[in-house]
């Protein structure tokens, strides 16, 4: 069965929403600026930040110690400390219920992983002092999937515990990811999305990549997370459907000049899955990468309507977070425009590894 073709009630919707964003901590600060189309980059101070970059998208003075207190956050790396604060504020929020049966609330996050934390583990063990070399402390830092549980122990979510990471489409991979995991019955609701840190180490890798033959775009951090759960979890919760998920579509590509054909299979078939045609849609929350894949992705979306909400040129590339940012981003407008009420919105990505990846949305 399609999920088109699947009663409302049953259906997987988002039901809530948090970001921390280059905007500030919280929804409110991102839908803020996201309407106003606020650029949220600014110049770096390359005395903290001694990067290869001018400007950057970074969480106004994030502190993870001032913002979680110092009780077990001595050896918290940047990444896993914008997932906690960002699970944080969406429990907090709309959480409500879920924490009666923790076994059956799990979460779902796409991240890069540290590479700050990788790079200083190893420069450690090549010239720390003996005995010890190391802080063994930082060592879980070193692995993908720290983020990740750091954020279901501090916030006591016993169900399913996963990590993906699929570059710029990591959010819809996330969010797709627990989609099958609710649809098997292995929980009744998740928490889906992903995180991103901006970092010494992750700058200067970011500098030198393929950027498709153009200026690399500044660099931003910060997360986006949703709780996915089916339509009738959320109003015996008591929550509102901001969306319903009609489906996702993820295709490689071998090389950048086929990008645009693979994204255009993928919307086609979201679309076709949905009962939907092209001219149905309200909402295009794009990718927008730079040089190459940028244009690939105009090319696969040129006959698809809609309103086009770019987010990466506002808080920068946040890499991980980016598809989630979109995300966030088409939940900010529909929150602000009751017109989209019942309307369709696309949120496409490519990422220059060899993935695209669409997700489409029945607002509200």
């Amino acid at each position: 069965m399609s999920t088109a073709a699947e009663p409302r009630e049953r259906q997987l919707v988002i039901s809530g929403w948090a970001v921390s964003s280059p905007y500030g901590l919280g929804r409110r600060a991102f839908a803020e600026g996201l309407l106003a189309r606020t650029a949220a980059t600014a110049p770096v101070d390359t005395v903290k930040w001694p990067v290869p970059y001018e400007d950057a998208g970074l969480i106004p003075g994030f502190d993870i110690k001032e913002v979680l207190g110092r009780k077990g956050t001595r050896s918290m790396d940047r990444a896993t400390g914008i997932a906690v604060v960002t699970v944080g504020e969406l429990l907090e929020d709309f959480g409500r219920g879920l924490a009666a049966d923790p076994e059956k609330t799990g979460l779902v996050l796409g991240t890069s992983g540290s590479v700050q934390s990788i790079m200083d583990f190893t420069k450690d063990a090549l010239t720390g002092e003996k005995p010890y070399l190391v802080d063994p402390a930082r060592f879980p830092n070193t692995v993908m999937n720290c983020p990740t549980g750091q954020s279901a122990i501090r916030h006591t979510l016993k169900g399913p515990n996963v990590t993906v990471s699929g570059g710029s489409a990591t959010g819809l991979l996330a969010l797709n990811y627990a989609s099958r995991l609710l649809r098997g019955g292995h929980a009744n609701a998740l928490l889906a999305g992903a995180a991103e840190e901006y970092s010494v180490q992750r700058a200067r890798l970011e500098r030198v990549a393929d950027h498709g033959g153009a200026e690399a775009d500044p660099l931003g951090e910060g997360a986006a997370l949703f709780l996915l759960e089916s339509g009738d979890a959320a109003r015996d919760g008591g929550r509102q459907v901001l969306a319903t998920v009609l489906g996702s579509r993820f295709r490689a590509f071998p090389e950048s000049g086929r990008a645009g054909a693979a994204l255009a299979r993928c919307v086609e078939e979201v679309l076709a899955d949905a009962g939907a045609a092209p001219e149905d849609i309200a909402l295009v929350a794009p990718g927008t990468p730079a040089g190459l894949l940028g244009k690939q992705e105009e090319s696969a979306l040129d006959g698809v309507a809609g309103e086009r909400i770019a987010v990466r040129p506002l808080v920068g590339d946040a890499t991980a977070a980016s598809a989630a940012f979109q995300l966030a981003a088409v939940l900010a407008h529909a929150g602000a425009r009751p017109a989209l009420v019942d309307r369709l919105a696309l949120v496409t990505a490519l990422d220059r590894d060899g993935t695209v990846g669409a997700t489409l949305l029945r607002l509200g």
